[in-house]
């Protein structure tokens, strides 16, 4: 009797989003027979699914630039897209926490994938206070992603055999990458001296970077963007980047400044200089069609940035010198 009930509140839900939109184009690309439908949630999912599935999907992103997922609720548009498509790849561990009762609905009817909550545990990081579940942000590790991938590409070949070869071609192509990633990161954040590696952010994405790459990651805010930051959190990390001598600090895409310029004149009452590092992709890519907005460039800025503003030798334009200008 459960399932019947789900199954008829899914058909319900699809009657629903079936309705046409008004004044609303359809948001679903139009595939053929031969070419799958997918839809993904985050921008880092969304570049995985592109690289593997080539030219055998059509692929859309519900979130584009500059989107907080942990708020993101989605639209009956949305909805819509998701029911139509042939597989949905998300990232799971209730990153998108809004949509949960979405995925479960529609994973009645279509094929439905969690592109993390499948990966080894021990990759994964479980912070005391949050109360024994994962750190969602797991594209911040590329080695950790390399497994995402994996999870992406033996999907598709299980919806899709007659696609291996393609799937096994642009997964390895997308391993060397991101292999050629993690050398680069290893290699510049690792010429920054020991006592400044200390990553100040507006909120708590970078865990998994901090694990690979020998920092200690202090977010203000907590895990989710729904955390909210009080006084004595400031004051405490104002006094970590006054007896630290700490540099920088960094502001993300996805989040407001207003917490980071508190630490900022924070320190400045206390007489120790902060400057702004620059602004990190935390939860979202860059704008789409440019170096940013695919998972390699985001990353390479991540990097590229970081290294520069704590005092590393790092090319100004990244790893492949595609890197728009950035600052410092």
């Amino acid at each position: 009797m459960p399932r019947l009930l789900s199954i008829l509140s899914t058909v319900l839900l699809l009657i629903f989003a079936l309705i046409p939109l008004t004044g609303c184009a359809d948001p679903t690309p139009t595939n053929s027979d031969t070419t799958i439908s997918i839809v993904t949630t985050t921008g880092m999912v969304n570049d995985l699914a592109r690289r593997i599935a080539g030219d055998r999907a059509i692929v859309h992103g519900l979130m584009g630039a500059g989107i907080d997922p942990h708020l993101y609720q989605p639209t009956r548009s949305d909805i819509r897209s998701l029911i139509l498509a042939d597989m949905v790849f998300y990232s799971g561990l209730h990153l998108e926490g809004k949509m949960v009762d979405a995925f479960e609905r529609i994973a009645e009817i279509t094929t439905v994938v969690a592109v993390t909550d499948s990966l080894d545990r021990a990759m994964l990081f479980s912070p005391p206070a949050f109360d024994g579940h994962y750190d969602p942000h797991v594209w911040m590790d590329p080695i950790a992603w390399k497994q995402s991938a994996i999870v992406i590409h033996d999907a598709l070949v299980e919806y899709d055999p007659a696609g291996q070869e393609t799937y096994d071609t642009n997964l390895a192509d997308l391993v060397i990458e991101l292999d050629a990633l993690h050398t680069y990161a290893d290699r510049v954040l690792g010429s920054i001296p020991k006592d400044q590696r200390v990553l100040v952010t507006a909120h708590d994405a970078f865990s998994y970077f901090g694990q690979r790459y020998g920092f200690e990651v202090v977010g203000i805010q907590g895990i989710s963007t729904q955390s909210e930051a009080g006084v004595r959190d400031i004051e405490r990390i104002v006094d970590l980047l006054v007896t630290r001598n700490i540099p920088a600090v960094f502001v993300e895409t996805t989040v407001s400044e207003r917490n980071i310029r508190a630490l900022i004149a924070g320190a400045q009452n206390r007489g120790h200089t902060v400057s702004i590092g620059g602004s990190l992709f935390s939860d979202a890519m860059g704008k789409e069609g440019t170096y940013e907005g695919t998972y390699i460039g985001m990353i390479d800025h991540n990097i590229t940035l970081i290294a520069r503003a704590l005092g590393a030798d790092a090319p100004e334009r990244g790893m492949q010198g595609k890197l728009a200008e950035i600052e410092p």
